[in-house]
């Protein structure tokens, strides 16, 4: 009955689904089949069944009979759940987003996943039994078919990154993992699963690109030269930091969209001018910087082409071209980090900016010294006059024909626990920019004063000469608080002597003249103190109200042939020179820094009144100072 029903279902145009179960019918109706023949052959050979036989038939056939029927029926229900299943693990790997390559010991590919048409759409003509490396851009398949070799050695599996190319022709981006499943009977070969990262590699140079590159120029930033900085280190090259000068002025005056447009033109010079593998970078606002490969010598030839570039005139459409000024430091990559060359260049290029403008500066271990050195200054300066580390040392000046004292030169020291004792070249610098200078002059004028007033208890008379800048000198309330000071002290002002530097008078001429006149009606004294026999010196000298000369070193020098040659006429020497026309202006010439007693000789045979320098007396505290004093009792100018 089986047999006929599976026979009617097949000739009725059903047949067996491919991958399904296998049907029952068959299983069950041979044992029957098989029966039912022989009992068939039984009774033609032999006659009808004993009740015997027939009970044995009844007991044998039956049972297994429903054996095979509950045999087929679980062997129909665990077919049906294997190929339930293979279809969702088919489903699976056909839906998923990776592509699944067998590879054998070869490295041939053995199978590919039906995935592989929808993702790469790859068939399987095109890819089984080629080696895996076939499939590869070439500049990758040597690199992946080691690694692959590795991981047959034994090596642990890692994530193989490269090219592949698709059913297209195109060239793909794909990542792999590669796991070793030959030890697995029913897989024996390599599986890899490759993965197409094509769009995330692309958002990635796209998110690289917007944190590596300056948003307005299009240049590269801080960060992106740091790393190529990194990627450098040991080799050759320089670094060169550029800085704008005038570019606030352009957003103040213009706008920040004209200074924008600015910005971005100089950035176009930039990469106009600097190699094409030099990488052109924007640090902040007004600073950039060019990384090349070349040498020292080369790399100061490209800054100077920088600053020609970077100094012509920016002409925008519709508006009046403006100029800007530039400085360039410059730093050997070698051997630094990344951070070390940049703040290398970043201190040259500051060195540069305090020499001037349009210069270049190359880094070394002294100017780092330098600088450093500026910094510890700034940094201690505040509140050293509160603290009390301020101190006076004293030089004498003398009369050139009786060697007695007429007066002292005050001169300040910054006795720093810190930094040890700081004298005022490095000093006052930092005091004017720092915006210190005021307290510090207030302090030494005080100072100088009150020390001049114990000098004088006795019948000794004696000037006190302090050193001013012209910063000081112009504020607004300088003549009333030299005033107070002396009034405070008690001391009569024509006592008090002003110096102030000659060369440093020029750019405030015109104030400089008024105060001093206003000095000199309080009856203090005026000092003009470094003079040149120059003549701008000269021309100044016709106009600031000064009652003493101050020669320096230079002009005291011995005698110069004329320009007529080494066997024309001999000028006479520049102090004679001075003297003389101190002597008609109605000046007191005082010969500066006399270091050795030829110096002394020739500045009292030029007519010098007074003198001061080593050759003299040397700067000393106020004790040994007095000490000296106490040597010349008769001594009263």
């Amino acid at each position: 009955l089986l047999t006929a029903a599976g026979v009617r279902r097949v000739a009725a145009g059903d047949p067996r689904r491919a991958g399904g179960p296998p049907p029952v019918w068959p299983r069950v109706s041979a044992p029957a089949g098989i029966a039912t023949l022989a009992a068939a052959g039984h009774l033609a050979a032999y006659g009808p069944f004993s009740t015997g036989m027939v009970l044995i038939g009844l007991a044998v056939i039956p049972p297994l009979v429903v054996r095979e029927l509950i045999s087929a029926t679980d062997n129909r229900r665990y077919a049906g759940r294997l190929a339930a299943q293979e279809a969702h693990f088919r489903a699976l790997v056909s839906g998923g987003n990776d592509l699944i390559l067998l590879l054998d010991d070869a490295l041939r590919v053995r199978w590919q996943s039906p995935a592989a048409a929808r993702l790469f759409a790859l068939t399987d003509a095109d890819v089984l039994g080629r080696h895996f490396a076939d499939l590869l851009h070439p500049d990758d398949a040597g690199r992946i078919a080691r690694l692959l070799d590795g991981v047959l050695a034994g090596d642990r599996p890692t994530l193989l990154p490269a090219r592949m190319r698709d059913g297209r022709g195109a060239w793909r981006e794909t990542e792999s993992t590669v796991s070793d499943q030959r030890g697995v009977p029913e897989v024996r070969a390599l599986v890899l699963h490759v993965r197409d990262v094509g769009e995330r590699r692309r958002l990635e140079r796209a998110v690289h690109q917007l944190a590596a590159t300056d948003q307005l120029t299009g240049l590269a930033n801080r960060r992106e030269l740091l790393c190529e900085l990194r990627a450098r280190r040991g080799g050759s090259g320089a670094l060169l930091v550029v800085d704008l000068h005038g570019l606030g002025a352009v957003n103040d005056g213009r706008g920040h969209a004209f200074g924008d447009t600015v910005v971005v033109e100089v950035a176009r010079r930039l990469r106009a001018v600097a190699g094409p593998e030099d990488l052109v970078a924007r640090l902040v606002g007004d600073e950039f910087a060019v990384l090349t490969d070349v040498g020292p010598v080369l790399a100061y030839g490209l800054g100077t082409r920088l600053l020609a570039a970077l100094a012509e005139p920016y002409r925008m459409a519709g508006d009046e071209a403006v100029r800007l000024q530039a400085n360039v430091g410059l730093a050997e990559v070698g051997g630094a980090g990344p951070d070390d060359v940049l703040r290398q260049a970043d201190l040259a290029r500051r060195r540069a900016a305090q020499l001037g403008r349009d210069r270049i500066e190359w880094y070394d271990a002294y100017l780092e010294e330098q600088l450093v050195r500026r910094l510890d200054l700034e940094r201690e300066l505040p509140g050293a006059v509160a603290r009390g580390e301020l101190d006076l040392v004293y030089q004498p000046v003398l009369g050139l024909a009786d060697r007695l004292p007429v007066g002292t030169e005050a001169l300040l020291r910054w006795r720093s626990p810190v930094l040890g004792t700081v004298l005022p070249a490095e000093l006052l610098p930092v005091a004017e920019d720092l915006d210190l200078i005021g307290e510090v002059g207030r302090w030494v004028l005080d100072r100088a004063c009150r020390q001049l007033a114990d000098w004088s208890a006795g019948d000794r008379r004696l000037w006190m000469s302090v050193n001013v800048t012209p910063g000081e000198l112009t504020a607004p309330d300088f003549l009333p608080r030299t005033a107070a000071v002396l009034a405070t002290h008690g001391v009569p002002a024509d006592r008090l002597v002003v110096e102030v530097a000659e060369p440093r008078v020029g750019p405030e001429l015109p104030a400089v003249v008024a105060r001093l006149a206003g000095l000199r009606s309080l009856g203090v004294r005026t000092a003009l103190d470094g003079f040149r026999a120059e003549h701008a010196s000269l021309a100044q000298l016709r106009r600031l109200p000064v009652d003493l000369l101050k020669l320096a070193p230079a002009a005291s020098s011995a005698h110069r042939p004329d320009a007529a040659g080494a066997g024309g006429p001999v000028r006479p020497p520049l102090t004679d020179v001075v003297v003389g026309l101190g002597q008609r202006l109605g000046l007191e010439v005082v010969a500066a820094e006399l270091e050795t007693p030829a110096q002394v000789d020739a500045a009292a045979r030029a007519g010098c009144r007074y003198g001061q320098g080593h050759a003299l007396a040397r700067p000393a505290t106020a004790e040994r100072v007095e000490a000296y004093f106490e040597e010349f009792p008769s001594a009263s100018r």
